[in-house]
């Protein structure tokens, strides 16, 4: 079955980021046999004084397969309480695809504008029968972590961070190869024409494609007659 997993607010500025620790997490999970991962996207919240954020208030969503959600919670808190940097407010959350519901969603697009509280995030995760629990600090991170698996649910915010056999890919491919040994949905310009699977597109070092329509969505342009990924610049841009 289809879960998703949100955390938020593991690090600190000394350490590495909640991006790094998901990535860690699903490794974790599919060495134990517990869950398949099937892929990581990050997700920019609102920045404002009033909240606060290691560096730039962003969580992150793991999506996976499993059968045992009761299994991959247990080991998910343990691995987060191990593993969040000191000084740290992470949060962890775990949803059934289907129950992050129109509640959820509308909570996660307001937290990219509006300044949430924990109480709202927890009545929210409460009402869905979500699991949601702060795991260090203040438990702040709940905020993040309900945020960033509405976010990933509803479908169009936010970047890949992780998608199997996506980091390893750099230089050029053809378009079929990208989305086999990547597991990119589509690829396509910024008017959304899809390239032909024979085409030739040079990933470089940065590949991370954008969420969009449910779809891990691989943006290119032409520049002299060869296609490549839009700049790393215009991905974050796209993706916040």
């Amino acid at each position: 079955m289809h879960y998703l997993l949100g955390i938020d607010d593991t690090d600190n500025l000394e350490s590495r980021g909640t991006g790094h620790r998901v990535r860690q997490l699903a490794d974790w999970l599919a060495e134990n046999q517990l869950a398949k991962p099937l892929g990581i996207t990050r997700h920019q919240l609102l920045v404002d004084p009033q909240i606060p954020y290691t560096s730039h208030n962003s969580s992150a969503c793991l999506s996976v397969d499993t059968e045992n959600p009761d299994d991959v919670w247990e080991a998910s808190r343990e691995f987060l309480l191990r593993e969040s940097a000191e000084g740290s407010d992470a949060g962890l959350t775990l949803a059934k695809w289907d129950q992050v519901n129109d509640c959820v969603l509308s909570f996660a697009k307001r937290a990219k504008i509006i300044v949430l509280t924990m109480l709202e995030a927890e009545q929210t995760a409460s009402q869905s029968q979500i699991r949601c629990e702060g795991l260090t600090g203040t438990h702040g991170g709940i905020i993040g972590a309900l945020s960033a698996i509405g976010l990933h649910r509803a479908g169009n915010d936010g970047r890949f961070l992780w998608l199997p056999g996506l980091r390893e890919l750099k230089g050029k491919y053809q378009v079929g190869e990208i989305c086999s040994m990547g597991h990119v949905d589509r690829i396509c310009t910024l008017s959304n024409s899809e390239l032909h699977s024979k085409t030739i597109v040079d990933v470089g070092e940065w590949i991370r494609p954008v969420l969009r329509d449910g779809k891990a969505t691989l943006f290119v342009e032409e520049n002299n007659h060869e296609w490549h990924i839009i700049s790393k610049e215009h991905i974050k841009k796209l993706s916040n």
